[in-house]
């Protein structure tokens, strides 16, 4: 298993602070950035599905896009996705189409996950282009943030 290195946890942080802001707007708080091959930030995003009622609005959707616009290319290689929750099928897969070289997640979704959990999308021998994948950064933190967030509106 690879090592989580000061850097994972410092990407991570940054989108632990997207999943706040999403969920102070009643988002579900899930946050993602997106580092370039430069080991730069491309983008930073929380989820807005409920805000503006399109179903693709998550955080990892959201920073993918602007990393391509950014770059002026679709193929993100080189990059880094960095979401505080084990993304689902539809972003494991654009993150696949993407060609993003690493996928970083922090809290696990079973019920969801398609990054090992339920499915596992991102390490399918079938497909032309796999990331690598790290999960469980700050897993705690992250999985602490969602839970609250449902707690509260229980």
């Amino acid at each position: 298993m690879p090592r989580i290195s000061d850097e994972d946890r410092r990407w991570m942080a940054m989108a632990l602070e997207e999943a706040r802001r999403a969920g102070a707007l009643g988002e579900p708080p899930v946050g993602a950035v997106l580092v370039g091959p430069q080991g730069e930030l491309l983008a930073r995003a929380g989820n807005r599905r409920e805000a503006w009622q399109d179903p693709t609005a998550h955080a990892e959707m959201l920073v993918i896009r602007e990393g391509a616009r950014k770059l002026r290319s679709w193929r993100l290689e080189g990059c880094t996705l960095y979401v505080t929750l084990e993304p689902c099928a539809m972003c494991a897969g654009a993150a696949v189409l993407a060609r993003v070289d690493r996928v970083v997640f922090g809290a696990f979704d079973p019920k969801g996950g398609a990054a090992g959990s339920l499915l596992d999308v991102l390490r399918d021998p079938r497909l032309t282009h796999r990331p690598q994948v790290l999960g469980g950064v700050m897993e705690d933190a992250c999985g602490e943030v969602l839970r609250s967030f449902f707690h509260e509106r229980r």
